[in-house]
């Protein structure tokens, strides 16, 4: 029998690669010979010959979607979808709830699908796993980044010859990974910095990272596994009308917020941005094909308003920085793939609480709700609160 395979497929358009070169050992200790698409690593700068000194064998396309267990980050094309067969596997951040066709009929053909987003993101031993959380991690940085690249001022205090520069004011709303990691990156920055979330252990999240906590609208959304729960839509108006008030005292914006599954709820209208002072900047990292935190947020680009402020569409964020999230995902895709190995090959046991989440599809059907069949609801009731949700950059 023919040793198990593990390739490693590029994405096009995508910079980070599945797996560094570092990670090819922890798939060969699983009993794996490693296929690396050429040029799967040169988003972020991994050469094939890097991989080929750690042990990979650099390969065609065709060779790794051959694998019986490919490995990507964002899904493949559907014409690569469509080559899956019976006794393979596919891993990576597969999106299950946007635009199914694809990922339903290579499940329809036997391939096994394997979603990080449903790694279980409150269970201590799947940490390890958690791709959206590392990715999260990696857009809040750059968001801070972004924003002031596009800011017209200092982020600190400045005392010069000239005269003293005031600090830039920040508010983040929401408070999951990505948020937080904002909340720190313009702390450290030197920026006054305040943090909003409707569940009341991220108020406490947010003070212990160095910000003050906005109270706007007093509402409590607590919901279940970190969660917001939906908010009603007169609580809904509330919250977008405290928000607006608020927001025009700031400089600085970053929109963290997201919910399973689902559209991101809408904080700042059109009418609240207009609000802001010409030169402030709002960075959205909820902005993606099913809309944003921000009104007038366009995915991909920076707007600026009629009044003069930058409303930057960052949803791909993490993958702006190719190398960092490439290596904190290939640890949490091998770890995945640790977890379901046995011998060199994907096991299923859907008794097990991570493969329960993240096993979208299996033996000719699909087992997220998405891909079970035309008509099948969401994965999960879309939340309009600011929380945690999927707390993703790219994916």
């Amino acid at each position: 029998m023919a040793e198990p395979a593990a390739g490693v497929l590029g994405t096009p358009g995508e910079r980070r690669a599945p797996v560094v070169p570092a990670g090819v050992a922890a798939l060969r200790e699983q009993g794996l010979a490693v296929l690396v698409e050429r040029g799967a690593g040169a988003g972020a700068r991994y050469s094939d010959e890097e991989y080929a000194a750690h042990g990979a064998r650099p390969a065609s396309r065709d060779e790794v979607l051959a694998a019986g267990l490919v490995l990507c980050v964002t899904r493949p094309p559907a014409a690569d979808l469509a080559r899956l067969g019976p006794g393979q596997t596919l891993m990576g951040l597969l999106r299950p709830s946007e635009d199914p066709g694809p990922l339903r009929a290579a499940a329809a053909a036997g391939a096994t699908l394997v979603a990080l987003e449903g790694v279980p993101r409150t269970l201590s031993r799947a940490q390890t796993m958690d791709a959206l959380s590392s990715q999260a991690s990696v857009a809040g940085y750059k968001a801070v980044i972004e924003a002031a690249r596009a800011y017209d001022g200092y982020l600190p205090l400045l005392m010069t010859a000239a005269g003293v520069a005031r600090p830039a004011r920040v508010l983040v709303l929401g408070a999951g990974v990505a948020g937080l990691q904002a909340i720190a990156t313009a702390h450290r920055l030197g920026a006054v910095v305040t943090g909003y979330d409707v569940r009341p252990e991220a108020r406490e999240e947010i003070a212990s990272v160095g910000a003050s906590v906005l109270e706007a609208g007093g509402l409590d959304a607590g919901g279940e596994g970190g969660y917001a729960r939906a908010l009603a839509e007169d609580e809904q108006a509330a919250q977008r009308a405290a928000l607006a008030e608020a927001a025009a005292g700031f400089d600085i914006v970053i929109c963290a917020a997201l919910v399973p599954s689902g559209p991101p709820p809408l904080l700042l209208t059109a009418e609240a941005v207009d609000r802001m002072r010409p030169g402030a900047v709002v960075v959205d990292l909820a902005c993606g094909p099913r809309g944003g935190n921000a009104a007038p947020a366009v995915p991909g680009a920076e707007v600026r308003t009629p009044g003069g402020v930058a409303v930057i569409g960052a949803g791909d964020l993490a993958a702006t920085v190719p190398r960092a999230a490439s290596e904190a995902y290939s640890r949490n895709i091998t770890a995945l793939a640790a977890h379901l190995l046995d011998g060199g090959r994907v096991a299923v046991d859907l008794e097990d609480e991570i493969q329960a989440g993240v096993v979208a599809a299996h033996g000719g059907r699909g087992l997220h709700p998405a891909l079970a069949g035309p008509d099948a609801p969401s994965a999960h009731g879309a939340a309009t609160a600011a929380g945690p949700g999927e707390d993703h950059g790219s994916p």
